[in-house]
């Protein structure tokens, strides 16, 4: 017996992979559309934001921040620079790599950051935490890091 055949998946466990990725894609659209229409901020830059703020002294180098985002390091360099525009973040060479750049948050990054939390967290409430009624939020969690540690 081959290994993709030894253990078939329950008729729950089809429906919650199939409902995964559209619901995690609706997610990240209404998140996307609550921050724009109040805030004019893209979720991408609210959460790269919200990375640099609780880095020490609010500064992460620009492939760090890349990964913690889950995104490219050209998408995060384009989020970087659309924030720098605004003066929210600012960018400065590595003085550890000359080859790398470091993203730093400006106060008035951290003012904007502080603003758009409650539309955000609002947000979050609304489109995610409301819909896990009943669901052990610890066990959750736990599982969530576990799937993102174990690929």
């Amino acid at each position: 017996m081959r290994d993709h055949d030894a253990v078939r998946l329950t008729e729950d466990e089809r429906s919650v992979i199939r409902a995964l990725r559209p619901a995690m894609a609706a997610l990240m659209r209404v998140f996307d559309e609550d921050l724009e229409k109040s805030q004019r901020l893209s979720h991408a830059e609210y959460i790269a934001m919200m990375f640099l703020s609780e880095a020490p002294g609010r500064t992460m180098r620009l492939s760090d921040l890349a990964e913690l985002c889950q995104q490219s390091p050209s998408a995060v360099g384009r989020t970087v620079k659309r924030l720098e525009a605004e003066g929210l973040v600012g960018r400065q060479q590595s003085v550890q790599d000359a080859r790398s750049f470091n993203a730093v948050l400006s106060e008035a990054g951290l003012a904007r950051l502080e603003e758009a939390a409650p539309v955000h967290e609002a947000s979050v409430r609304r489109h995610f935490f409301d819909q896990l009624e009943g669901v052990d939020l610890g066990k959750l969690a736990v599982a969530f890091q576990r799937i993102a540690q174990n690929p």
